[in-house]
């Protein structure tokens, strides 16, 4: 069995600050220390339940933030930037199961750090007018790709995001939101244990219960940027349509659009200047 982690930072056990997950912030390396060590238990569980390899994505920000030597001796690492897929690279129909550690809730929900994608600049996404963050988009392409995801840490609202959009999903809540910068946090030895728990349980339901249908059917991708400057930027892209004066619209296969976001992404940070967790 080949299980794929892809692996966020503001959801990783203890995180509840720009400080704990921006580099050069005062506990961005304590950050760095719980991320690699969250993704180690999702390891330990993937394996027990027969993984036989186990690639993980570092994909928050910089995508530079893992610690590759305290990383588990069996998992490969797939680090930096630019990266055509972002939170995806490296993941293809050979894989069996997707993995989500340390995500976290979409833009404007009460959860820990919650964003999507680009800290306030963006407001709201939608796939086919869902509603949807990081999670669901990472899901559907994953979906598209003929891969399950089976299995999501990070806080109370995260893990709630998650089953809402497939109940399937096996959870590990680490912490509990009590706004976007507090949480109530579970002991660290015990939060491992539910990431470790919940990767077994997850891979054991992927070998059990087989592959989703891949596809390459069209979706619509919606994105409501805070600035109408980016929306505007954004028009020029051929295939791309305003929906309103900040909502910029596209159509294609799924696995495109995660790809095409990613540019969407990189035209929006040249001309904005926007600090995450405002």
């Amino acid at each position: 069995m080949r299980v794929y982690i892809s692996a966020d930072m503001e959801g990783a056990t203890g995180l509840v600050g720009a400080h704990d997950v921006q580099p050069g912030a005062p506990d961005y390396e304590h950050g760095r220390a719980m991320m690699t060590e969250d993704v180690n238990a999702a390891v330990r569980g993937a394996l027990s339940a027969g993984a036989t390899r186990v690639l993980v994505n570092d994909a928050h920000g910089s995508m530079r933030n893992m610690l590759a030597h305290r990383l588990h001796p069996r998992a490969e690492l797939v680090r930096g930037k630019p990266k055509r897929m972002g939170m995806l690279e490296g993941l293809d129909g050979s894989f069996d199961a997707v993995m989500c550690v340390g995500y976290h809730a979409r833009a404007g929900a009460l959860g820990v750090l919650s964003h999507s994608f680009m800290g306030h600049e963006i407001e709201d996404m939608w796939l086919d007018d869902r509603p949807m963050g990081e999670f669901g988009f990472v899901h559907a392409t994953s979906t598209a790709l003929g891969v399950p995801v089976v299995m999501l840490s990070g806080d109370d609202a995260a893990c709630e995001e998650a089953t809402a959009w497939d109940a399937r999903v096996v959870t590990a809540p680490v912490k509990y939101a009590r706004d976007r910068f507090s949480a109530r946090l579970r002991p660290v030895a015990e939060a491992r244990g539910a990431i470790e728990q919940a990767a077994a349980e997850g891979a054991g339901r992927a070998a059990s219960q087989g592959r989703p249908p891949g596809t390459d059917a069209p979706a619509t991708l919606a994105v409501r940027w805070q600035s109408a400057t980016v929306a505007a930027q954004l028009e020029a892209i051929p295939g791309a349509v305003l929906r309103d004066s900040r909502t910029i619209e596209v159509a294609g296969p799924v696995p495109g659009l995660f790809r095409l976001f990613g540019l969407f992404m990189r035209v929006a940070a040249s001309i904005t200047d926007q600090q995450p967790y405002c």
